[in-house]
């Protein structure tokens, strides 16, 4: 048996619709600017036709749990909410073909990127990482598994509201790389695993939030989630 001079975490979970077993996560993968109209909107327009996904990476640790009061975190004044259809992995691959790429899903969830947005436009900007603007403590709220083992959504309306107040609609529908391709490029950089988190990229209408602010999330035909922003821990 191994002993450790303090004691590990515990492992990072999620729960499973209709499931007593829990989805234990592995890593957390983003997807960059991959809506039209969020790329504009962030100043970055995106060509498909030259271009391929780019992505980054939370880590584990960042996940919270739907129904969670999430603190504001230091070092911002502009928080922002993402809302995200997050694919999970649920068979090992690598250098995977689109055509085949569906085999590899376990199921979906609702998540949120949340982000220091003044940060990542600094360093943005400066050519430097994006971590301390994306890789915030509890910046990747996620709600339940929904099982759909093999089913690539194409279409589906997402939505995120900030007091009941619409802020993002569009559809799955608008992705520029669809699920089926992110999880293809994705694979030519990683060994992707079961427990893999893919976070597909936000709609337009991004913006901030304060202490206070409730959040709420859903993708048809998968779920909702629901946050609260408190205050700075």
């Amino acid at each position: 048996m191994t002993s450790y001079i303090w004691n590990p975490p515990a492992p990072l979970s999620l729960p499973i619709r209709g499931q007593a077993e829990r989805l234990p996560i592995n890593r957390i993968f983003c997807v960059g600017r991959n809506y039209h109209a969020h790329a504009q909107e962030m100043g970055r327009p995106v060509d498909k036709a030259t271009s391929r996904p780019f992505y980054f990476t939370k880590s584990p640790q960042a996940l919270v749990q739907d129904g969670a009061t999430v603190p504001y975190p230091p070092q911002t004044s502009n928080y922002h909410f993402e809302m995200e259809l997050v694919v999970v992995i649920g068979k090992a691959g690598f250098e995977i073909k689109a055509e085949h790429a569906h085999e590899h899903i376990y199921g979906y969830a609702c998540g949120l990127d949340m982000t220091r947005r003044d940060l990542q436009l600094i360093y943005r900007d400066q050519g430097r990482p994006w971590d301390l603007g994306k890789d915030v403590e509890d910046s990747a709220p996620c709600a339940e598994v929904v099982p759909m083992p093999g089913v690539a959504l194409e279409a589906g309306h997402i939505e995120l509201r900030v007091n009941g107040q619409t802020k993002q609609a569009s559809d799955l529908n608008k992705l520029i790389w669809n699920i089926r391709e992110q999880i293809a490029d994705l694979s030519l950089f990683y060994h992707l695993q079961p427990g893999d988190l893919i976070f597909t990229g936000t709609p337009e209408g991004v913006g901030a939030v304060v202490p206070g602010d409730h959040i709420e999330g859903s993708v048809e035909g998968v779920g909702s989630i629901h946050i609260t922003v408190g205050q700075a821990a």
